[in-house]
């Protein structure tokens, strides 16, 4: 059994750093229904990637203005990566199947 501990970071920059020295390098941007990545020209359907880590961080003034970073992997085309959201903005523009496999962890 895996008794992994995911870390606790106090900043979006410390839980970027520790994802990218444990080989989450590529970095993925939200799309309405998928990932996209290297410089946007590739895409992930939701199908297709699983959410490794979630780090989430509250604002501190705006309880509502909350940042996620995600430790993405994806073992069809092999690669690690990160995406960082901040929801409520992006919220309406993601389809819904995205934002269940976002929440979903």
């Amino acid at each position: 059994m895996n008794s992994f501990q995911q870390p606790s970071f106090d900043t979006v920059t410390e839980a970027l750093q520790w994802l990218n020295q444990e080989g989450f390098t590529e970095n993925f941007n939200l799309d309405e229904n998928c990932i996209r990545y290297n410089n946007n020209t590739q895409t992930m359907s939701p199908e297709e990637f699983k959410i490794e880590y979630l780090f989430r961080f509250e604002g501190d003034t705006d309880p509502g203005d909350e940042d996620i970073v995600y430790g993405i992997i994806s073992d069809i085309y092999n690669i690690k990566g990160v995406l960082t959201s901040a929801f409520g903005i992006y919220a309406d523009a993601v389809s819904a199947e995205m934002i269940r496999k976002l929440s979903t962890h």
